[in-house]
């Protein structure tokens, strides 16, 4: 047969295959579409324009509106080209080489994340205190897009501000200027390396000893040779790290150790574009990359200190008290991490809720009242822990900046573990309750929701858990004034409260009070042990509660939008969530606290503990009668 010109013969198998492939498509669940991340957050937009100046306002909102897309683009390819590291030990010659190898994704996401001003921002102090606010909220919109970059962000940050607190001038001059820089041809990155085998986050038992090395100079200070073994370090592919080594003997527990600063290259001050040398080159050896459970991107590595070349930061033994703004430093990125994490969750969810359709296709979830009251109580936690970790970040700001006042600095002791160990515990039932929402294809690693949940797992650990972090905040309560400057402030926000408002939540208020009452006397001293740790969840709902109450109080007495969501938040996160159930439990603790522990060593651990107590008495009378 002949076929004319432009005609095409016709396939019926092709083309029934195709129309069977179409409505297959038609028929599929709609992708979902995530927005900006700035612009379409119920939180961010409304508090920062409550917390800044109309000219910040718009300067830095029109930065995170820039930034979100960003994420979305940028952030997300590079992430999409990360792999775990690989430590490469001994070259074919059987030398030593210890070469970290890390992706191309991670290396671009550490350059644009320097390039965006991060660490840049929170010491350039373009907006003073609210410079804390900015950065912090380009992260917390990052956070779940970046594959743990903060984690060597947040140590840099720690490093720069001892650096800038207690650096030699050649410190201020040279290495500062590096660990701040937006340019990341000449950006540094910093460790912070405390952990060790004994004592764990316990550094009283630290190993690590320094000795002082009296004819060797360094424009950097002291130089010390430093012999030790560090069995987690993050960020192990950064330039310097700060440690704490022995400098006391070995009885003086944390009262001997001295801070140090640790070149993990030499040359310390390279120049531009030259490449990166070894850790071996300040006798620093990289045995083994930690297995984690997830943040497997993040290069954390144990390794040993053999005569490695160190300079002393501050005075000796003194070494817990300097990198004590390390500590705070980090554990408000973590906050603000864990909340990153519930933020990008959230969205997923949500978006998902105006696509996904139910009952034969006639129905979506954003319509389906049951679904969306469970979103509803994860957006009320969401909304919650971001109002309370920002309160605490604008103090962090006021603070660095010279302008808190004593009541706000004092404040500020409580509330940073505080934000910490809260968000930690709350992030992850939210993450999940957000795969929930997706139903199986929620527990797709497609969706990014179980890497979050993976990798936020690790802020319940990283920088101290919830019981640790309780009796930071009760060595806070007992030193003079810290107590009462949160309960002062505390009651300002309430009396503040216009009677409008006061009559529609009078319940909330109450409970409020009752709460305050209650923190008052838990940390009375003296403080009963197993109260500890559900004081922290008391003090941490009642802290986040003012804070919801002082935006709704704002947002009235403005005239914003929407004052009754604000002030229903408030009422739910109140009087709907945990807060009575921690006063009970708090009250339960303190009650008959000797016979309750004494029961829980016995639910635990059986009659093991008695059958080793009653060894010992046997053994120890063998031992009497042989005397």
């Amino acid at each position: 047969m002949k076929v004319e010109e432009g005609f095409q013969p016709v396939n019926v198998f092709h083309t029934l295959s195709v129309h069977i492939l179409n409505f297959g498509y038609s028929r599929a669940q709609r992708p979902y579409m995530e927005g900006n991340p700035f612009t379409t957050d119920t939180v961010l937009p409304s508090l920062l324009k409550r917390l800044a100046t109309s000219q910040a306002f718009d300067e830095i909102s029109e930065d995170l509106e820039r930034f979100g897309s960003v994420v979305l683009t940028t952030l997300r390819d590079l992430s999409s080209k990360t792999f775990e590291p690989k430590l490469v030990q001994y070259n074919q010659w059987g030398q030593r080489v210890d070469e970290l190898q890390t992706s191309e994704g991670w290396r671009g996401l550490k350059a644009k994340m320097q390039e965006e001003g991060i660490i840049g921002i929170f010491y350039e102090r373009r907006h003073k205190e609210l410079s804390r606010v900015h950065g912090f909220m380009k992260q917390l919109i990052a956070t779940a897009d970046t594959e743990v970059i903060f984690c060597p962000l947040s140590m840099t940050d720690g490093s720069a501000r001892v650096t800038e607190l207690l650096g030699t001038p050649e410190m201020k001059k040279d290495l500062f200027p590096r660990l701040t820089s937006r340019d990341p041809e000449v950006a540094y990155t910093a460790g912070q390396w405390m952990t060790e085998r004994p004592g764990g986050s316990d550094v009283s038992q630290t190993e690590t000893v320094a000795t002082h090395i009296p004819n060797a100079w360094s424009p950097f200070g002291p130089v010390y040779s430093l012999n030790g073994f560090k069995w987690f370090s993050s960020a192990t592919d950064s330039d310097i790290a700060l440690a704490l080594a022995r400098t006391g003997p070995p009885n003086s527990g944390s009262r001997g150790l001295s801070l140090f600063l640790i070149p993990l290259r030499f040359p310390i001050i390279r120049l531009s574009g030259a490449p990166r040398p070894s850790a071996l080159t300040n006798n620093i050896k990289i045995h083994r990359l930690k297995n984690k459970f997830g943040t497997k991107v993040l290069p954390t590595a144990e390794l040993s200190l053999e005569e490695s070349e160190a300079y002393l930061l501050g005075p000796l033994n003194q070494g817990v008290k300097h990198i004590a703004p390390v500590l705070n430093i980090t554990r408000v990125h973590s906050a603000v991490s864990s909340v990153g994490y519930i933020r990008r969750s959230l969205a997923i969810a949500t978006a998902y809720s105006k696509v996904r359709a139910i009952n034969g296709g006639t129905q979506l979830l954003k319509d389906a009242p049951l679904h969306v009251a469970e979103l509803a109580k994860a957006h009320l936690t969401y909304r919650a822990l971001t109002h309370f970790v920002f309160g605490a970040v604008l103090l962090l700001g006021k603070t660095e900046c010279g302008v808190a006042t004593e009541e706000e600095e004092l404040r500020l002791r409580l509330l940073t573990p505080a934000i910490k160990g809260f968000a930690a515990d709350k992030a992850s039932s939210v993450i999940e309750e957000c795969m929930t929402a997706l139903g199986g294809q929620g527990y797709m690693e497609e969706t990014g929701i179980g890497h979050n949940l993976q990798d936020a797992m690790a802020e319940k650990i990283w920088e101290g858990t919830v019981t640790v972090l309780s009796l930071d905040i009760v060595r806070a309560a007992s030193e003079p004034g810290v107590l009462q400057a949160f309960i002062s402030w505390a009651e300002h926000i309430i009396t503040s409260c216009p009677s409008e408002l006061s009559r529609q939540v009078p319940a909330s208020l109450t409970l409020l009070r009752t709460a305050l009452q209650e923190i008052a006397s838990i940390y009375a001293p003296p403080i009963v042990p197993l109260v500890q740790r559900p004081a922290l969840f008391i003090f941490s709902y009642a802290a986040s509660a003012l804070y919801l109450l002082e935006h709704a109080i704002w947002v009235f007495n403005v005239g914003e939008k929407s004052p009754d969501v604000d002030l229903e938040v408030f009422r739910r996160w109140v009087e709907e969530n945990s807060l009575q159930s921690a006063i009970e439990d708090a009250r339960r603790s303190r009650k008959d606290s000797p016979k309750r522990s004494a029961m829980n060593a016995k639910i635990v651990y059986g009659n093991e503990l008695e059958a080793v107590a009653a060894s010992d008495a046997l053994l120890e009378g063998r031992l009497r009668a042989q005397l």
